[in-house]
């Protein structure tokens, strides 16, 4: 019996996949649950795994497109499984193809590298030498076309690699890139900047940091600390937590807080849902969990679809300064830079700091700049004073929870 194995549904409103690579050859034993393929959507890489064992058939190449639903590949599932293991069933022998006859070298001839009147003029103009023009007309001619195309030497080339490679670009990577551009068309994005002196967070880091991973099993980084000062930002100014529906708003009373993180496959954006019911160890358990699948490549459509703001942190890769592109539909985006030790007013008197720069990017068409500002400036102020503004006063009871 032959099962035809077809491309399941990814994920809602996905209607296409992409074979990204064949983990097996055709004609290959595969056992049941078997991952035998990469295939990308727009918003993710999954395997496919073998529906049933038996030797396989191809029927879609790799770089294909392929409708959800649509059939690409047969399982005979009543071959038997060649002993031992998973050898690919040997193919019927093809007759030995001929060799081909050998090219004859062309013949020189005293017009070898020589140049027409045409070309000599051409050359001449460029400051060329017909001798650093491979002819390509009779007997090594130089033709007036081959000086149209000789491009003055700009130093001979050194003895390393000079390879190029023509790749097609992913479904994933061609559907992030139409999202890039459409949001630069379609949105009025701006940016505003403000710099956040992270001393108090160092300090209590430096603290806490060792009995909170003992009692947690996770340390204690930025990402929540920024995380809860959103979720009380996005509270102060819900305008930013929208976003637009044509000719709507729509405004939500939750804080789902997509967070931008690397994976194999590039930038991945898991979302941490309900944020403002976490503490600090449930937003670092849920980071290093959406983190660890990013990694692996196991994280499904669904933990990166919704959202209703986004961090980015591209301080882990050394940025001083950006400004981070919105992740549509979403009206803002924070970005986090690297933290370095610079000279600050304090009380009076000059003194290093810890400081890092951060990035609004935001969707003037429904944040305006009062509240563009002022989420910064909120999500600024629960930063330098987390004790505060983020633990009510009780730092140690706060990171137990």
């Amino acid at each position: 019996m032959v099962l035809e194995m077809k491309v399941p549904s990814p994920g809602e409103s996905i209607t296409e996949v992409e074979i990204a690579t064949w983990l097996v050859e055709d004609g290959d034993y595969v056992e049941k649950d078997q991952p035998i393929a990469e295939v990308d959507s727009d918003k993710a890489t999954l395997e496919l795994p073998a529906e049933e064992s038996g030797i396989i058939t191809l029927k879609a190449e790799e770089g294909d497109a392929v409708a959800v639903g649509a059939v690409v590949c047969h399982i005979d599932m009543s071959a038997a499984k060649p002993e031992g293991g998973a050898e690919k069933k040997e193919a019927p022998k093809a007759e030995e193809k001929k060799e081909a006859p050998k090219a004859e070298p062309a013949k020189e001839t005293y017009a070898t590298g020589a140049a027409s009147p045409a070309a000599k003029k051409i050359l001449a103009e460029k400051g060329i030498a017909a001798s650093e023009v491979k002819g390509t007309g009779k007997d090594g001619r130089v033709t007036k076309e081959d000086a149209v195309k000789a491009v003055p030497s700009m130093g001979t080339p050194g003895m390393g690699s000079r390879g190029t490679e023509r790749k097609k670009l992913s479904m994933l990577r061609r559907k992030v890139a139409q999202r890039l551009v459409s949001v630069k068309n379609e949105t009025a994005m701006l940016t505003t900047f403000n710099e956040v002196n992270m001393q108090p967070i160092f300090d209590l880091r430096k603290e806490y940091k060792e009995d909170f991973k003992a009692k947690h099993g996770v340390g204690l980084g930025f990402m929540s600390f920024f995380t809860l000062a959103v979720v009380r930002a996005l509270k102060m100014y819900p305008d930013v937590n929208s976003m637009i529906d044509g000719d709507y708003k729509i405004s939500h009373d939750f804080q789902d807080i997509s967070i931008a993180v690397s994976g194999p496959k590039g930038l991945m954006v898991p979302v941490i849902r309900n944020a403002e019911n976490l503490t600090f160890r449930g937003v670092e358990s849920e980071v290093k969990r959406l983190a660890l699948r990013a990694r692996d490549g196991q994280i499904t459509v669904d933990e990166m679809t919704g959202g209703t703001f986004t961090i980015t942190n591209g301080g882990v890769f050394g940025s001083m300064l950006s400004t981070p592109i919105i992740n549509p539909p979403q009206s803002g985006i924070l970005g986090m830079h690297n933290i370095v030790n610079r000279p600050m007013a304090v009380n009076g008197e000059v003194v290093i700091q810890p400081i890092m720069y951060v990035a609004l990017s935001y969707d003037h068409r429904i944040i305006d700049g009062r509240e563009s500002v002022g989420f910064l400036v909120a999500v600024k102020e629960a930063l330098e004073n987390p004790v505060e503004l983020l633990m009510d006063n009780n730092p140690k009871k706060a990171l137990e929870m």
